[in-house]
């Protein structure tokens, strides 16, 4: 029994060195999305997509995508729109490509732009922590869970973790 015990154990230990940590980070964050998938969830919360193509294809800069979108990140655009109060959000970026690189990016899922509405920008500055500027200069405000909202002028780049 002790073998047996011990041999999970180090099986056990040998799956979690060799986990990917992308697979943690999404495990986080929920899962991938299909474009129908995400839609089928922010279209009955009245949250919808804009672009300037008037499109969806995740290959085209113009589109806006959510496919690859993490359920995290449509969970967290559902939670701001309720608790704003506003009637509507626009989603005028997803995982399109033209986006900056990295872990935390919009190819990956996990983050949005959603266009600016007084409702929204006073509910952001008023519930959420002014931090210090993003390394572009644009300024910051954070939520108790971690999830950063940068305003970039024409709208706001939100990543959620």
């Amino acid at each position: 029994m002790k073998f047996f015990v011990s041999a999970l154990s180090v099986f056990g230990l040998l799956a979690l060195a060799n986990a990917s940590p992308v697979s943690e980070l999404e495990g986080r964050s929920g899962t991938h999305l299909t474009q129908a998938e995400a839609e089928a969830r922010l279209i009955p919360n009245n949250i919808h997509a804009s672009s300037s193509g008037g499109c969806t294809t995740r290959s085209n800069p113009t589109c806006t995508s959510y496919e690859g979108i993490l359920s995290g990140t449509v969970d967290g655009v559902i939670t701001l729109k309720k608790a704003s109060g506003v009637s509507y959000l626009t989603i005028t970026g997803g995982t399109e490509v033209g986006h900056a690189s990295g872990t935390y990016s919009h190819y990956n899922g996990y983050k949005v732009d959603v266009a600016h509405q007084t409702g929204l920008d006073n509910y952001i500055h008023s519930a959420f922590t002014r931090i210090a500027n993003r390394g572009d200069g644009y300024p910051q405000w954070q939520a108790p869970s971690g999830n950063l909202y940068c305003d970039e002028g024409t709208h706001w780049d939100i990543t959620y973790y």
